[in-house]
């Protein structure tokens, strides 16, 4: 079973964590939220309590197949300012896993510490415009190698079924799985 990282700081977006947890779920791929502080609890954007399976210290040296980070204002800023989370990412990412960021964090955790490396991405708004090392596509999810952005909220679902088609290896069998689930008759 493929097994994915959710990354949840301070300020995440939880919509954006949640709806991609429930269909990575939902399509038997396993999930471990962590924490990106001390606690395994954290709070969201709108200030909604949620308690992570692990802490980041107990789950850094655990390598998975993808790292989702939800943006969110408060959420990415806390993401990118910790050293632990850009080690974790690195990390990942130098061993060719998929590399999730959605809304503000591809912006400010990836390209705020050098770790877009000139591929292409998208996130919300306008923040793509203080990005140096990256190639901003205006596109709903973006993929680049083993780079999967999405642009925010409003396409949380495409993007979470664009990260469990690529760590299926089919989009096909993804979608038609994500079909059976919601639409069983």
């Amino acid at each position: 079973m493929k097994n994915v990282a959710v990354l949840l700081a301070p300020g995440f977006e939880e919509g954006e964590a949640i709806v991609t947890i429930d269909i990575l779920r939902r399509l038997n791929i396993g999930v471990t939220t962590i924490s990106c502080v001390d606690t395994r609890a954290v709070t969201s954007y709108h200030n909604i309590p949620m308690v992570a399976d692990a802490t980041l210290a107990e789950s850094f040296d655990t390598t998975f197949d993808a790292v989702v980070l939800p943006g969110g204002p408060d959420g990415s800023m806390n993401l990118a300012k910790n050293a632990s989370v850009v080690g974790f990412v690195r990390r990942h990412d130098e061993l060719g896993k998929f590399i999730c960021p959605i809304c503000s964090a591809a912006a400010r955790v990836l390209a705020g510490n050098g770790l877009l490396k000139g591929r292409r991405y998208v996130c919300s708004g306008d923040l793509w415009q203080q990005v140096t090392d990256g190639v901003y596509v205006d596109a709903d999810v973006v993929e680049d190698g083993n780079l999967i952005s999405g642009r925010g909220l409003g396409k949380v679902f495409d993007f979470a079924l664009t990260v469990a088609a690529r760590l299926e290896g089919s989009e096909a069998a993804a979608r038609d799985h994500a079909e059976h689930i919601y639409y069983p008759w």
